[in-house]
Formats: C-alpha cells, structure tokens, sequence
C-alpha cells in the first residue's frame, strides 16, 4: 500500500472542509514528524483502525539467483 502525504492532505481536506489547508497540512507534518521520531528510537507507532508501525531489523544473508 503505497501512502502518499498530498493524497492524505487531499482526502483530509474533503472530509474536514471547514479546516484550512494549511492547519490540515502543519498537523499532519507534527504526526508523521512523531512517528518517525518514535520509530527512530526504537519504540512502535500504533494508529488506530490503520495499524501498528515498528522497525525490524533483519538478519543479513547471501542471496543467489538460480537463473545464472
């Protein structure tokens, strides 16, 4: 699922009309900035009714294509 902030923006200020654009645009700037805050540190994002956000960090491996 690809998650694009303009379209967020755009499906935000249909369903809010009487919030300016702009107002709609610092907050979301706030709740991304803390997630990404968040999972910097180590900790999870959860949103409700969305999903839980963490960081994974995954073992390195030797990967071979067959084909070659």
């Amino acid at each position: 699922m690809a998650f694009v902030k303009s379209k967020l923006l755009k499906d935000l200020s249909k369903s809010y009309p009487n919030i300016l654009q702009k107002d709609l645009k610092k907050t979301t700037d706030i709740i991304l900035n803390e997630i990404k805050r968040a999972l910097r540190r180590g900790d999870s994002a959860e949103l409700r009714g969305f999903g839980r956000l963490s960081v994974k960090t995954q073992k390195s491996s030797i990967r071979r294509n067959p084909k070659t």
